[in-house]
C-alpha cells in the first residue's frame, strides 16, 4: 500500500502491518508461521474487496485526488507508440498545464490533448496544478482544428480542479476561451472522445470535454463545482464538502446514469495506481474500440449523432 493512507484505508494499513509484523518475526526466530500468514493475506484480501467495493461519494472524490494517481503524461508514455507533442497557441504563450500532440495506438493516428497536473512541487508550479489558463485552451483548440484538417480522430484527457481563476486569465479573456472551445467542439468534423482520469470540475474540464463519447475511469468524479466549492457556496462551509458530493452526486456512476457519461472503464481494485499496467491496458482497449466504432460513421451524421446527444441532455420542463 502506498505510504499515503486516506482515512478509509486505515484498517488494511493495520492489517497489512499485521503481515508484516509476522513476517518479520519470522525472519528473526526461524519459527514456520506460514499459515498464519496466509490466513492474515486471506481475511486481508476480504477486508480490501470489502472496503473498495463499497466507497461512498467522497471516499471516490478523495481517490480521484490520490497523490499517485496516474496522470496525462503517464498514460500517454504507456498508450501509445509514438508521440510528438506540440506547442503554443500561436497568441501569447505556451500553456503548461495542458499537454496535446500526435501520436499512434497500435497504428491508429490519434491526437491527444490532456490536462497535466504534475506530481512533485517542481512539477506542479511549473504544470499549475492543471489550471489551463486561457491560451492553453485556445492552444487545444488549435491542434483539434489541426486534426480536423488531417481527419484525425481526437482524444482529451480530463483532470482539473478547474481553469485558472486568476487575473490575468480573466484579463486574456478566459471565459471567452472556453465558451469558443465548447462550440467549435461540437461541430468538429472528426470522431472525438473524452476520458475523466481524475478530477472534472466545471468549464475547466468541459473546454475540451464535447465529445462524441464521454468516459470516465471508475474512481473518477465530474461535476459543474468541487464539493468544497459547493459547500462553501450553499452551505457557507467547505467542511460539509461530504454531504455535497451526495448531493450533486459527482461520481462516474452517478452521471452515467443521469446520461452524461456514456461509458466506465474499469479500474483495479484500490484504484488506478494500485496497478498502473492494467489500468493503461484498459484505457488503450476503449481508445482503440471507440476510434474504431466512431469512423465508421460518417461525419456529418457523426456531427449530428453530437449535436443531438448535448441538446437532449439534462431534464427540464416548459411553462407556458
Amino acid at each position: 500500500m502506498s505510504k499515503y493512507i486516506l482515512d478509509f484505508e486505515a484498517p488494511l494499513r493495520d492489517s497489512e502491518e499485521k503481515i508484516e509484523t509476522l513476517k518479520s518475526t519470522a525472519l528473526k526466530t526461524g519459527m514456520d508461521v506460514s499459515s498464519q500468514i496466509n490466513q492474515l493475506i486471506l481475511k486481508h484480501n476480504k477486508l480490501k474487496s470489502s472496503v473498495y467495493s463499497n466507497l461512498s461519494r467522497w471516499e471516490k472524490v478523495q481517490l480521484a485526488r490520490h497523490p499517485k494517481r496516474p496522470h496525462t503524461s503517464d498514460f500517454i508514455n504507456s498508450i501509445t507508440d509514438e508521440w510528438i507533442e506540440i506547442h503554443g497557441d500561436r497568441l501569447y504563450s505556451d500553456d503548461k498545464a495542458i499537454i496535446a500532440g500526435m501520436a499512434k495506438i497500435e497504428g491508429h493516428k490519434v491526437i491527444i490533448i490532456g490536462q497535466e497536473k504534475g506530481k512533485t512541487t517542481k512539477e506542479k508550479l511549473f504544470r499549475n496544478f492543471g489550471m489551463p489558463r486561457p491560451e492553453g485552451y485556445r492552444k487545444a483548440l488549435r491542434i483539434m482544428k489541426l486534426a480536423e484538417k488531417f481527419n484525425i480522430p481526437i482524444i482529451t484527457l480530463i483532470d482539473t480542479i478547474g481553469a485558472y481563476p486568476g487575473l490575468g486569465a480573466e484579463e486574456r479573456g478566459q471565459a471567452e476561451a472556453i465558451a469558443k472551445n465548447l462550440f467549435e467542439m461540437a461541430l468538429l468534423k472528426v470522431p472525438t472522445i473524452s476520458i475523466v482520469i481524475g478530477e472534472g470540475a466545471s468549464g475547466g474540464a468541459l473546454g475540451i470535454g464535447v465529445t462524441d463519447k464521454i468516459a470516465c475511469l471508475e474512481n473518477t468524479w465530474y461535476s459543474v463545482i468541487s464539493p468544497e466549492g459547493c459547500a462553501s457556496i450553499l452551505f457557507r462551509d467547505a467542511s460539509r464538502a461530504e454531504q455535497a458530493a451526495d448531493a450533486m452526486k459527482v461520481t462516474a456512476k452517478d452521471i452515467k446514469e443521469m446520461g452524461i457519461c456514456d461509458d466506465i472503464i474499469e479500474e483495479p481494485l484500490g484504484g488506478a495506481h494500485h496497478n498502473f499496467e492494467q489500468i493503461s491496458i484498459n484505457v488503450k482497449k476503449y481508445i482503440i474500440e471507440k476510434v474504431i466504432e466512431l469512423t465508421s460513421i460518417p461525419i456529418n451524421r457523426l456531427v449530428d449523432i453530437r449535436i443531438n446527444k448535448y441538446q437532449t441532455m439534462g431534464a427540464w420542463e416548459e411553462i407556458d
